[in-house]
């Protein structure tokens, strides 16, 4: 019990230590850096250029889903970075389990291609609409009276 506490103590400290290092560190920053605003500082930077417009409009989700896609991916195939490193000492399980893993993230790229969530343009879907029906004369129109 004494060896539990004793590690969740070492956790907590670290923990402890990383909070008061990041805090210390922009507490040391806004202290000392220089506070001059104008409002070329205060503008919005495009490159360089004159902003034009807003800088709150609404993008397309689809900057969204391909930037999750990509960090999904990219953190799943730093896994395969350690295994590789000892790859050797490991035996053929440890082959059959990272080929098991990659295959897994090629099924997860292969759903994410099929349901077109690759796709950058999504073509416009053409939805067929029924032509207008020909009016037909009325009775007045066609009576032989007079």
């Amino acid at each position: 019990m004494d060896q539990t506490l004793s590690n969740f103590g070492n956790v907590f400290a670290f923990l402890a230590l990383g909070v008061v290092f990041v805090a210390g560190g922009y507490l040391t920053a806004r202290l000392l850096r220089p506070s001059r605003p104008n409002p070329a500082k205060n503008s919005t930077y495009e490159c360089g250029e004159e902003a034009v417009g807003s800088a709150w409009v609404k993008f397309n989700i689809r900057f969204y889903v391909v930037a999750l896609i990509f960090i999904i991916f990219d953190v799943e195939v730093v896994f395969l970075f350690p295994w590789a490193t000892i790859f050797r000492q490991l035996g053929e399980f440890a082959l059959v389990e990272a080929l098991v893993f990659a295959g897994i993230l090629i099924l997860g790229l292969a759903y994410a291609w099929v349901k077109g969530d690759l796709d950058w343009v999504r073509p416009v879907p053409n939805i067929p609409t029924m032509p207008e029906m020909p009016k037909l004369p009325t009775a007045k129109s066609t009576s032989l009276r007079g």
